[in-house]
């Protein structure tokens, strides 16, 4: 890939590549943003998707997942246990009903079934929250309320903070599945303007005709850049992982 990425046009059209890079073409980085191929807005839409959605994901299963942790209810075990049970339901059984719903509220070839699905939490992120939350101590808690808190309170400035690892752990894993996540814009964008790097860089591979072959430089070059992302994010992510239980398998469950 990097070798592609560093070749020349002339390279390119006689498919002339090498294992290891013989040509070092660093303009193709320039050429893929300032030529007729739209990289720069598929990296600007899945800047807003990925951004967006780590916001929603991150905020909606930790206020979740402080409910089913802190909060007296009747029930609760049994919600908790319907939750948990709903990430055995296959993504391909819910497809037609959700474009459907899509389609009725007028989101088809828009970001909106992309992101809006991020801002109600996800099972295994509550989850994860949740078993992070009960290992906090609950003294904590008291003493915030004695002092005036209310579960609001108690949640955004006792909780939250504590957190931060399994906050951190749980936008890594948004990122990653948002940055690289080519179904769903697959289905619901018709517009190439909309596309996201994954779909774009798939629907840049697949335009030619007969006689004239796809830029693979410059193909290969948006695949770097969609990759490039998510490795930065893990590796200077990584840390929280660890602090999150995720990467020892710390995270016991109670």
């Amino acid at each position: 890939m990097v070798s592609i990425a560093l070749s020349s046009d002339q390279t390119t059209r006689e498919s002339s590549f090498t294992f290891l890079p013989t040509e070092f073409e660093f303009g193709n980085f320039v050429t893929a943003f300032t030529s007729d191929l739209p990289i720069g807005r598929f990296l600007v839409n899945s800047t807003v998707i990925v951004v967006v959605s780590c916001i929603g994901m991150t905020f909606s299963s930790a206020l979740v997942a402080y409910g089913f942790a802190r909060l007296r209810a009747p029930g609760k075990g049994l919600m908790f246990a319907v939750l948990l049970s709903t990430m055995m339901i296959p993504a391909e059984v819910l497809l037609i009903p959700q474009f459907i719903l899509f389609r009725n509220l007028g989101w088809i070839d828009t970001l909106l079934p992309i992101i809006v699905p991020n801002f109600f939490a996800n099972a295994y992120n509550v989850f994860l929250m949740r078993q992070f939350i009960t290992r906090i101590p609950g003294e904590l808690d008291e003493a915030a309320m004695l002092d005036g808190l209310g579960h609001f309170g108690l949640f955004r400035k006792i909780i939250m903070p504590l957190m931060k690892p399994i906050l951190v752990a749980v936008a890594i894993f948004t990122f990653t599945f948002n940055w690289g996540y080519f179904f769903g814009p697959l289905i619901y964008l018709n517009s190439e303007e909309k596309m996201p790097l994954a779909l774009g860089i798939q629907v840049l591979s697949a335009t030619s005709s007969g006689a004239q072959s796809p830029p693979w430089n410059l193909v290969m070059v948006g695949a770097l850049i969609l990759i490039l992302p998510m490795v930065a994010v893990y590796h200077f992510g990584q840390k929280y992982l660890y602090e999150a239980g995720l990467v020892s398998g710390s995270a016991g469950l109670k």
